[in-house]
């Protein structure tokens, strides 16, 4: 049974910083690429950052390149998102998921392995 579970969430400030980690249990982590994606109240479920599981490669959302960075650590079948420069549109609940399929994958549908999320919010 996959299994990726968010942590890292919280409460900060604007300017301030948090580190998301998403652990993955159930299969075979380096054989996926990871995405993350944030859902804001009332608004749909868009995409954040991805890495690739062959060369690490990453793609951003034109809103948090700069300030996110996504990497991976397959020996502890772990994702990370590094925030910096946290702004209050950042405030939403970030969720993990996961795909075998190969290429930058920007859609959620095309994810079929998703953490149940955690929740974000940036006060200004």
């Amino acid at each position: 049974q996959v299994r990726l579970v968010e942590s890292g969430g919280g409460l900060v400030q604007a300017g301030g910083s948090l580190r998301l980690s998403c652990a993955a249990s159930g299969l075979t982590f380096s054989s996926y690429s990871m995405g993350w994606f944030h859902q804001a109240p009332g608004k749909e479920r868009k995409f954040v950052a991805y890495i690739n599981r062959s060369d690490n490669g990453t793609y951003y959302a034109d809103s948090v390149k700069g300030r996110f960075t996504i990497s991976r650590d397959n020996a502890k079948n772990t994702v990370y998102l590094q925030m910096n420069n946290l702004k209050p549109e950042d405030t939403a609940v970030y969720y993990c998921a996961a795909s075998r399929l190969v290429g930058v994958i920007l859609e959620g549908n095309k994810y079929p392995f998703w953490g149940q999320g955690t929740q974000v919010t940036v006060s200004s």
